[in-house]
């Protein structure tokens, strides 16, 4: 089976010290593949780097066989994403909103739209402007903004961020929906773990850059959870490190 994305060897620093650094793994197309790990352990910026918003100084992504830096618009063509960091525009209402995105694809029907508007919850705000949102509205709408060219692929990070408890449900139910209902291929980088328990297929653990650890959950041990995959993963590299420092 052909996989939908190819990291390779993807290195990409800043001059605080933060970034990633060798990142490799793949995602087969069906799959809910989850990216694990805290807050300032490289996530956004690997997401960045998928969909071109930053290049890596090393390395090379490919999504359906085409590399981004160089076959952008056939890489991204079936591609939605939910990226930390970019914004909507304020003085505009959801709906006009939704309306700019679905001028970037061809043949995005108003009722296209209304739909992705429905499913995120969002459908009784869609004429209010966007200054008045919450944090969970605006993810909220980003998330129908992702959605809406009918993609086979989505990437999406932090995709909970802002949400309430009754938002996270209706997401995971929505993207659980999508995986097995339609075949939506999915990759999300996220801190919590229950989001990880309840939608992932395959998990790879990212920690301070550097992926430490990666497990399908079919792998998992009779007693064993991503969670307690992600805890053994990260002791494991903290003694690596701890030996390499009194070496």
């Amino acid at each position: 089976m052909e996989n939908i994305l190819e990291v390779k060897n993807v290195t990409k620093r800043f001059k605080n010290g933060r970034g990633i650094e060798n990142v490799s793994f793949s995602v087969k197309p069906g799959e809910v593949f989850g990216l694990l790990g805290p807050n300032g352990a490289g996530k956004t910026t690997l997401m960045k780097c998928i969909v071109d918003l930053c290049r890596p100084e090393v390395g090379e992504i490919f999504i359906n066989g085409h590399r981004v830096s160089d076959q952008f618009e056939e890489a991204l063509k079936s591609v939605g994403t939910l990226i930390s960091g970019v914004e909507a525009i304020d003085y505009m209402t959801a709906y006009e909103n939704l309306l700019i995105v679905a001028r970037l694809y061809p043949d995005i029907e108003n009722e296209r739209i209304e739909e992705v508007l429905q499913w995120v919850g969002m459908e009784k705000h869609r004429n209010e402007k966007l200054k008045s949102f919450s944090t969970g509205m605006r993810q909220r709408l980003y998330l129908a903004a992702a959605l809406l060219s009918k993609p086979k692929f989505v990437i999406l990070d932090e995709p909970t961020n802002g949400l309430d408890i009754d938002g996270k449900l209706d997401f995971q139910e929505l993207i659980s929906r999508l995986s097995k209902e339609e075949g939506v291929t999915f990759i999300l980088s996220t801190h919590l773990i229950d989001e990880v328990e309840r939608l992932c297929d395959r998990v790879a653990i990212l920690s301070k850059g550097i992926i430490v650890g990666e497990k399908n959950k079919t792998e998992l041990d009779e007693n064993q959870t991503f969670q307690s995959f992600y805890i053994e993963c990260t002791r494991k590299n903290k003694e690596v490190n701890r030996h390499a420092e009194l070496a």
